[in-house]
């Protein structure tokens, strides 16, 4: 993760590329609803880009998806999450500036931003991220 690398005190300088997570965890389009929710359950992730094998951004699974889902009384084991998935993705460049990425998520009112450079996936930017950055903790993780 390259948040722990930020030395800067104020957010407004930073880039998608400063604080987006990487390596990026995502799934394909042919995982089960069961997959997905299992493993953003496992990873403490609240959604995950579906991408092509290539990377390239096809959608994106969000918890609420998957409570909508559960809602329409599917089978988590027989739906694939490009039945469920968002495929309107807003998406920004590693270069976008991080004022302009918090805008983004208030204004549309989502929590992640993936991050997209050569029309492949190279990052994702969460609210959470951007939070690390602005109060810079002096905590890492270990392991």
């Amino acid at each position: 993760m390259t948040v722990g690398s930020i030395n800067r005190s104020r957010v407004d300088l930073l880039n998608a590329r400063d604080v987006m997570n990487t390596p990026v965890v995502a799934a394909l389009p042919a995982a089960s609803v069961r997959e997905v929710a299992t493993y953003m359950l496992l990873g403490g992730f609240s959604g995950l880009p579906i991408v092509t094998e290539d990377g390239a951004i096809l959608g994106i699974v969000t918890e609420l998806d998957i409570l909508r889902t559960l809602r329409a009384g599917k089978p988590l084991e027989t739906t694939s999450v490009s039945e469920i998935m968002t495929r309107e993705v807003i998406s920004v460049e590693p270069s976008t500036p991080v004022d302009q990425i918090m805008r983004t998520l208030d204004s549309e009112h989502i929590q992640r931003l993936p991050v997209v450079q050569d029309e492949r996936i190279v990052g994702v930017v969460s609210r959470p991220d951007i939070m690390r950055a602005a109060v810079n903790p002096q905590l890492k993780r270990l392991g």
